[in-house]
């Protein structure tokens, strides 16, 4: 009988060996995922400038993309920058990118700016409510993609957008009342940045930072003057 084992190990070899090639490899294990979400640039009305994309930056605006990009720049690499279809989004992730030495970002529609529902109602009255459920759905898709932790290794991304979406987020990352967006402020160019640990929680490091600007740059945020200077 003990003769007989080398040849039964022989006859099953194969069937091992084949179990073992079509076992599915095990999915990556989950990692930490930074988002840094930044606010356009300054802009200003342009009736001339297309109904869909809104005008583009001013030159204050570009001056506050310059000075965002150079802090961005020495805080570290990013694996991905996303940006609005909107124009003034997209040329303030272009002056950023310029400054990462990072490739182009990539639009993402659903980072567009909209307008979901709020405590105000003046400002719920103002938007259709139809279109304020499409922009939730909007939000919430986006939300669904990019707040989860990273597979495998470590990320940290770059979504250049809107003040509505980046508050929404917020909310959305907290697990607080979603209609209270509208009760934060934050300025052109300012950082926010989420930290999602690899067990899927979140915790909010920064909301609205405009450390990067001088006073006198600062547009956007309601504590923030209307300013309509060109800035060389």
């Amino acid at each position: 009988m003990q003769a007989a084992l080398p040849w039964l190990a022989l006859l099953f070899a194969p069937l091992a060996w084949s179990a073992a090639i079509s076992a599915p490899p095990a999915a990556p294990a989950n990692a930490p995922r930074t988002l840094v979400l930044v606010r356009h640039g300054h802009y200003l009305p342009d009736p001339a400038a297309d109904e869909r994309l809104g005008p583009g930056l001013s030159d204050l605006g570009v001056a506050q993309a310059r000075l965002a990009g150079g802090r961005l720049a020495g805080e570290g690499a990013f694996d991905r920058v996303l940006a609005s279809p909107l124009k003034r989004a997209r040329e303030t992730a272009s002056v950023i990118v310029d400054d990462l030495g990072a490739r182009a970002a990539s639009v993402e529609p659903d980072l567009a700016e909209c307008t979901p529902s709020t405590r105000r109602v003046k400002v719920n009255d103002s938007v259709p409510a139809p279109e304020r459920a499409e922009c939730e759905r909007q939000l919430d898709r986006l939300y669904g993609r990019y707040f989860v932790p990273a597979e495998g290794a470590p990320r940290r991304e770059l979504l250049v957008c809107h003040g509505n979406v980046i508050r929404y987020l917020i909310t959305r990352a907290l697990g607080v009342d979603r209609q209270a967006w509208l009760e934060m402020s934050v300025g052109h160019t300012s950082l926010t940045t989420i930290h999602i640990a690899a067990d899927g929680s979140m915790q909010l490091i920064a909301a609205g930072d405009v450390g990067h600007l001088p006073p006198h740059l600062r547009t956007g945020s309601s504590a923030d003057a209307e300013r309509s200077l060109a800035v060389p």
